[in-house]
Parts: structure tokens; C-alpha cells; sequence
């Protein structure tokens, strides 16, 4: 185990210095190193990613930890979480009390998460055993907890999640099929879709709210493998595949400077507003 863990911290490192090194040095998933591993209990991961320009229009107030108040846009599909979940449906969550979250664990990892994992609102999440914590925090007690032993604290979770993010690349996938971030621009469900599909060989899910593409989910066999997204017998049209989804649908494109002059006095933007399918945040 001690060995995978090590190999998957030097392709982190790696995409530390440049993302894209650790796409062209990833030749094994993390959870692949030739030994058996005790699997956790659950059936598959989702990767879920956001659109910033669909979160970020809803922004009405700036704060430091808001990614959507920096000074250049973010014009690429972000991080939300990685997610173990049940093949009947639903998920585990909140499976472990765990030591106190250990910021200098992913101390390393601190530029590249600011960077495709930001938190796109502010305040904090509700915790799972009362409190509130940092989006990180969150991700890593309600859902990292649950993947255990494959995944043993937070370096291992962000730094899987990182290797998927990076291996499968959806912004790049998608822009390799002419769909851009652009406001007015509308693309078919079915385009995107396909283009994920013709890229990574699987079906992806699809989270929409008032015709935006909100999030983009890619799903994972517990070997980091890929897998279609949803039951055996859905089609790529399935509801279950495109959650509160049109058939023609945005990625709009946000203004920074349009929340320059917004202040953190304001309402709290509470994360428990985020959008959930599957329930989740």
C-alpha cells in the first residue's frame, strides 16, 4: 500500500509544476500498483465538476474565499468532489470520525487545489457531526471518510481526485469538439455528451439549472477505471444521465468585474444552496 501511496504523490508532485506533466506520466491509476487492495465499501466514484460561469453568475457578494471574485475568470470545469456512491443508488457519507483535518498534509497541493479546486461560494459547509467547516474540510469528512482504505487521509484524497481530473480532462475534451465557453452559445446535450463519450469511452452525467450546464460528472469503477455514469440499462438520454437538463443548454461565461464592487457584508452565500443531484455537495 505504501508504495502506491508513494507513486501517487510523486504524480501530484509532478502536476504541481505542470498539470500537464502528470498527464503524460500517468501510466498506472493510483489504485493499480500489481497488488490486491481491500476495497471499501461502496461501488463506483463520481467525479463531479463544475462550470464556474454557471455557479458564479449567481454570486452576489465577494469574499476572500470565493474563487468566482478573483481577478481573472476561471474558464475551465473545477473540482466539486469525489464522491464514493451505491450502485442501487445513493451514497455513503459521513463514514468516519476522523483526527482533525491536517492542512500541512496538503500543503504541496495548496497552488494546484486554489487553482482547479476552489470553493465557488462563501461560508462554509455543515459538517457531518454538527459545525461548519471549509469546502475542503467538507469534501474530505463526507465523502473522503467513505472510501477508506482506499483512500487513507487528505493527501490521498486530493491527490486521487487530482490524477482523475487531470488524466480525463473534460475543459480540453470538450474544447477538442468546438464547445466553448460563450454567452448566447447554445450546444445539444447530445454534442457534449458525445464528446465525452468519444474521448474517455464512457457516458458522462449532466446537471443543469435554468439551462446552464451546472455540473459535469465523470463515474469510476473502484479501480479508477471509467464507467458509464448511471444504471446498466440507461441511454445516453436518460434522465437519470441529465439531471433538469434541456436539450440545448449554455456555458456561459461570467464577468468578474461585475462583482468587484460587491462586498462580504452582505447575505452569506451558504454552500448547503449548492446544486445536488444525487443529494450531494
Amino acid at each position: 500500500m505504501e508504495t502506491t501511496r508513494r507513486g501517487r504523490r510523486l504524480l501530484v508532485s509532478l502536476s504541481f509544476l505542470c498539470l500537464a506533466v502528470l498527464l503524460a506520466t500517468a501510466s498506472t491509476s493510483p489504485a493499480t500498483a500489481g497488488r490486491k487492495r481491500r476495497m471499501a465499501g461502496f461501488d463506483y466514484y463520481v467525479l463531479a465538476l463544475q462550470w464556474p460561469g454557471s455557479v458564479c453568475r449567481q454570486t452576489n457578494h465577494c469574499c476572500s474565499s470565493n474563487g468566482c471574485c478573483r481577478s481573472s475568470p476561471l474558464n475551465w470545469f473545477t473540482i466539486h468532489g469525489l464522491w464514493p456512491q451505491y450502485s442501487y443508488g445513493g451514497w455513503p457519507s459521513c463514514c468516519r470520525q476522523t483526527t482533525p483535518f491536517n492542512m500541512n498534509k496538503i500543503a504541496m497541493l495548496r497552488p494546484i487545489l486554489e487553482k482547479y479546486w476552489p470553493s465557488l461560494y462563501c461560508g462554509d459547509s455543515s459538517t457531518c457531526f454538527g459545525g461548519r467547516d471549509p469546502f475542503w474540510v467538507h469534501e474530505v469528512k463526507t465523502h473522503g471518510t467513505c472510501a477508506y482504505p482506499d483512500i487513507q487521509d487528505e493527501y490521498d484524497y486530493f491527490s486521487t481526485a487530482l490524477y482523475l481530473y487531470s488524466k480525463y480532462n473534460v475543459t480540453k475534451a470538450l474544447r477538442k469538439a468546438h464547445i466553448y465557453p460563450r454567452n448566447g452559445r447554445k450546444y445539444e446535450v447530445g454534442h457534449i455528451v458525445a464528446a465525452i463519450d468519444h474521448a474517455f469511452g464512457r457516458l458522462p452525467h449532466i446537471v443543469c439549472k435554468n439551462g446552464s450546464v451546472q455540473e459535469l460528472r465523470l463515474c469510476f469503477h473502484k479501480d479508477y477505471q471509467p464507467r458509464d455514469c448511471g444504471s446498466e440499462d440507461d441511454d445516453a438520454w436518460s434522465s437519470s444521465r441529465r439531471s433538469h437538463c434541456p436539450r440545448y443548454v449554455t456555458l456561459p461565461s461570467y464577468r468578474q468585474s461585475a462583482m468587484a464592487n460587491a462586498t462580504a457584508g452582505g447575505l452569506r452565500n451558504r454552500a448547503n444552496n449548492e446544486p445536488r443531484a444525487y443529494g450531494q455537495s
